[in-house]
């Protein structure tokens, strides 16, 4: 599933937690809960890739909420892939090994940072009916025996819900 929010890499290393942006960019004081959720955390060093959402009550990510930065003390982090872990590079490991580590790494640690589920399997068609059903951005596809690259890739595949408001804002920026 896609959540609708701004993607965000966590750094934790021993009592110091940074969050950095897409474009490399310090959100660490912006994101207190995230910050506390990492640093709650029993392991001392990873990094985690992931969205900042703010969720509304039904579960489903609400951007003009997070966007205008009222709470930005509710943000958390969707994890949904874990790069380092214990001081080992995780990236040459294939998906299905690293989607592992993140969910050892968060089992049992929902306040502030939550694992997104994969889902393995024929499915994206019938995942994507129910992202949509479930007014969420769409999905994202990936091969689970792929090693970790930074950027775009051919081997996944992000299909948005055309019903969505991040529709809208991406055909705004082409008006």
């Amino acid at each position: 599933m896609k959540y609708d929010g701004y993607r965000l890499r966590v750094e934790r290393n021993s009592d110091r937690v940074r969050l950095i942006t897409r474009n490399g960019h310090d959100w660490t004081e912006r994101y207190p809960r995230i910050v506390e959720a990492a640093l709650k955390n029993r392991q001392k060093q990873f990094v985690i890739d992931g969205e900042a959402v703010i969720l509304g009550v039904d579960g489903v990510s609400d951007f003009n909420v997070l966007h205008s930065r009222k709470l930005d003390q509710d943000v958390q982090l969707y994890a949904f892939d874990c790069l380092a872990l214990d001081g080992e590079d995780l990236r040459p490991l294939p998906l299905s090994m690293r989607k592992a580590n993140l969910d050892r790494l968060l089992r049992g640690r929902t306040d502030g940072i939550f694992e997104a589920p994969f889902e393995t399997g024929d499915i994206g068609p019938d995942l994507f009916r129910a992202a949509c059903n479930m007014g969420l951005e769409g999905i994202v596809s990936k091969w689970r025996d792929r090693a970790y690259r930074g950027g775009r890739q051919p081997h996944w595949v992000k299909v948005k819900n055309r019903k969505h408001p991040a529709m809208s804002r991406v055909m705004d920026a082409f008006d």
